[in-house]
């Protein structure tokens, strides 16, 4: 591929990932925020805060996931490299998966009653 190509892919990469990271930190704060300003029902606002929280983190992984498969499979494919996106991948579905069923209370593939 041409140099400069790779260079703007490697570019977005990072910029993606670095967008997974602000979502994240921005999630937090704005839930945090939220948090501190409904502490009347405690226990309620605790639910919230968690909910909003664990939200950010789904979408930011999702940007971090994105930004790793192309950051690897474009610029970089040794198979070190595949193996260690493939475990990263998975670590991170797997972070997906469990906070998303503590924030449903149900798994993705089930149905809604």
């Amino acid at each position: 591929m041409d140099k400069d190509l790779l260079y703007f892919i490697e570019i977005m990469a990072n910029v993606i990932e670095v967008t997974g990271i602000l979502t994240i930190i921005i999630g937090a704060a704005i839930a945090l925020v939220r948090y501190a300003f409904k502490l009347q029902a405690a226990n309620r606002s605790y639910k919230i805060l968690r909910q909003e929280l664990g939200k950010a983190i789904l979408l930011g992984l999702e940007f971090l996931v994105a930004g790793d498969i192309i950051g690897t499979v474009v610029i970089d494919p040794t198979i070190q490299q595949v193996l260690s996106l493939g475990l990263i991948v998975l670590i991170r579905t797997f972070l997906s998966l469990s906070l998303q069923v503590e924030l449903e209370g149900k798994f993705p593939w089930q149905k809604t009653d």
